[in-house]
């Protein structure tokens, strides 16, 4: 079967070129050379790390790393109740996407309720802050400063006394890290009086802007630096199968809703709700969906390894994997 490929770069929603390709050669393993030269001839499969999203309930624990360089940190965080510390980072702004469940940020330019799972939000670079959870998960993005919001904001953050019921200011600690937030790289511990920086919010402008995506939209960006690019992606049964194949950027997919299969030229994998899985850069890709979905999409200009266990992988390809898919869609 004949599919088209968009040739694309982070910076641009346009292909650079689009392609004409036959499926089962794009998805196939290579032909034997014909002289005896090396070639990339290795595909190791993807791999999906799997978090629930069902809230399962267990003793605190910090924020659990699934993909890291020295630029980029992606965390996935379950939380029930307070963290133990106000937290600022020292070289990255934070950005968080609400999974379930629902958690006060609060922060010195004022506190939000996350109460809407698809809800996206930064925290300024060197703004502390600290969370109040019910029974909840989130993504974090650690991404060196400034980042910029790429949509206008559904709401923003406001000064909030009490911030949650039953509030009362009491005996806190603010840790400072660097490097990205990362467990081990706290600078200093110290006691902190909580009125006292909840109440900067009266001598500050700056607000903490809460994202949401268009829902009538394939695709919403909403941060951006030179180096990278997050959003949601919005997913719908039918149409054509396009693939796609980003020339200079890993991507790491989060799906938030509903189930999908991707397609690559690295194996064939079914995601639901709760999976990541990362896709090389240069690598070609597609989707195959029979229900209504979204994921995040990170994009970023170097390469994203990853941290976390594996859950599981990828099928390698056959043209049996294929077809099966094709009668799914079309039944």
């Amino acid at each position: 079967m004949s599919v088209n490929e968009d040739l694309m770069v982070m910076a641009s929603d346009r292909p650079l070129q689009s392609a004409v390709r036959d499926e089962h050669l794009l998805l196939s393993p290579p032909h034997p050379p014909k002289v005896p030269i090396k070639l990339a001839d290795e595909r190791p499969v993807l791999t999906v790390v799997h978090y629930p999203q069902e809230f399962q309930e267990e003793a605190y624990a910090p924020p659990r790393g699934v993909y890291e360089n020295d630029e980029i940190r992606v965390e996935w965080q379950k939380l029930d109740g307070r963290q133990p510390f106000y937290h600022r980072n020292c070289d990255v702004d934070e950005i968080s996407y609400q999974i379930a469940g629902e958690r006060t940020l609060m922060t010195e330019i004022g506190s939000v309720e996350h109460n809407w799972p698809g809800e996206f939000s930064r925290i300024p670079q060197g703004v502390a802050h600290d969370n109040r959870s019910r029974a909840e998960s989130h993504l974090l993005f650690y991404i060196p400063a400034p980042v910029t919001e790429l949509v206008s904001a559904h709401r923003e953050s406001r000064a909030m006394f009490p911030p949650f019921p039953d509030w009362q200011p009491g005996e806190a600690n603010e840790a400072v890290t660097w490097n990205l937030g990362a467990p081990g790289r706290d600078i200093v511990l110290f006691p902190v009086d909580e009125q006292q920086l909840l109440d900067h919010v009266h001598r500050d402008d700056r607000r903490i802007q809460v994202l949401r995506a268009d829902p009538d939209r394939g695709t919403t960006w909403m941060y951006g630096t030179e180096r990278i690019r997050l959003g949601l992606v919005t997913t719908v049964p039918g149409g054509e199968r396009r693939y796609r194949r980003t020339l200079d950027a890993d991507e790491i997919q989060y799906q938030a809703n509903g189930h999908r299969t991707l397609i690559t030229q690295h194996g064939i994998v079914d995601l639901e709700p709760g999976d990541f899985v990362r896709i090389p850069l240069g690598i070609s890709h597609a989707d195959v969906t029979t229900e209504p979905g979204d994921y995040v999409s990170l994009l970023s200009r170097s390469g994203l390894p990853q941290v976390a266990d594996t859950a599981r992988t990828a099928d390698q390809y056959s043209p049996e994997r294929l077809a099966a898919l094709n009668v799914e869609v079309h039944a």
